[in-house]
Parts: C-alpha cells; sequence; structure tokens
C-alpha cells in the first residue's frame, strides 16, 4: 500500500470520526454533563483549528489563527459543519498531490511563534493522530458523565466502509484460550522478553 493510499484511508476515517462523534455531541442536551460537554466542544473545536491551521501550511496561505482554539465555543451543529468542510478539503488535497510530493519539506511557524518544517506525509499524518489523540480524550469526558461515546476506531470504519473484509478474513485459531483473539497473546507467552 502507498503512502498516498493509506492517507487517503486515514483521511476518510477522520472525517467519519469526527462526525460521528460530534453527531453524538450535538445529541446531548445542553445540560448534560454541561462543563464535559463544553470542554469536549472545545476539544473538537480546537481538532478543526489546527485542521484549518496545517491546511494553510500546506496550501501556503496564512491561516489567520492566533492560538490553536478560537475564543468563542461553536454551536454543535455549526462545529459539525465545519469539521466536514475542513475534512473534505483534505480528501480533495490529497488527490491533487504526487507520491513525490509528499515528501516535500515545508516550512511554517506555529501560532506560539516557533518555527517548524515537516513533509507534506508528516503534516498530513500529524492531522489524523492529533485529531485521534483529541477524540480519545473526548470519548473518556463522554464516559464520564454516562453519554455513550461513538465506536469510533479505524477498523471499525474499515469494516463499516467495506462490509465484504469481514467475509474476507479466514480466522486461525492457536489452540489457547478459544479463538484467533488470542492469537497475539500466545505468540508472546511463547516467547521470553
Amino acid at each position: 500500500m502507498s503512502a498516498k493510499t493509506l492517507l487517503k484511508s486515514l483521511l476518510a476515517y477522520q472525517a467519519w470520526a469526527n462526525d460521528e462523534l460530534v453527531e453524538t455531541l450535538a445529541g446531548l442536551h445542553p445540560s448534560h454533563g454541561a462543563g464535559e460537554r463544553h470542554a469536549a466542544i472545545r476539544l473538537m473545536n480546537h481538532i478543526h483549528v489546527v485542521s484549518r491551521i496545517f491546511a494553510a501550511h500546506l496550501s501556503g496561505v496564512a491561516h489567520g489563527y492566533a492560538s490553536d482554539n478560537t475564543p468563542d465555543t461553536p454551536e454543535p451543529r455549526a462545529l459539525r459543519a465545519a469539521l466536514a468542510e475542513v475534512d473534505r478539503w483534505y480528501l480533495d488535497y490529497l488527490e491533487t498531490i504526487s507520491e513525490q510530493a509528499l515528501a516535500e519539506p515545508i516550512a511554517f511557524t506555529f501560532t506560539d511563534g516557533d518555527k517548524g518544517c515537516m513533509t507534506r506525509q508528516e503534516m498530513l499524518t500529524h492531522v489524523v493522530l492529533h485529531g485521534g489523540y483529541h477524540r480519545g480524550e473526548v470519548g473518556r469526558m463522554l464516559a464520564g458523565i454516562a453519554a455513550s461515546p461513538p465506536w469510533d476506531t479505524y477498523a471499525v470504519h474499515l469494516h463499516r466502509v467495506e462490509p465484504a473484509r469481514r467475509l474476507r478474513g479466514e480466522r486461525k485459531s492457536t489452540g489457547i484460550g478459544g479463538g484467533p483473539e488470542y492469537e497475539l497473546e500466545a505468540h508472546f507467552q511463547t516467547r521470553k522478553l
């Protein structure tokens, strides 16, 4: 699998996961865990702002942000639309660049004034990993207020967008613990680490 193909899959996953999580936040009554709900929306907005900042770096234009979040907290539905727009931008952007261009380094300035330099591929990877990190935080916040976070892992996404994957896998059993889910554990149990 090429880097570009993997990035396309990861960016599509990110778009899906962002949408699932903000939809969950939008469905919560504003009084339900109000403090945690607000903090969760702020974190999702931070994901949005950082995605916009790196989109600007990739495009070679000024982003106009003085910080990695906005002073005001958007309403969940507006945030959902804004995230969908920037997530679509990344998928469209990836279609316009070559594998070779992914290795091109780009110098930029962080919002705190520090200088940075990353390849296009590193920037795209950062955007995906950064979003995943903070979505995990939001998931813990939701669990803390007895709200169910969406099941938004990469593996779930891959199998939802391509259900035939479930039919392609041939399960092997090690005979330890009763099934394939124990294969990795069995592997490590037989090795001396």
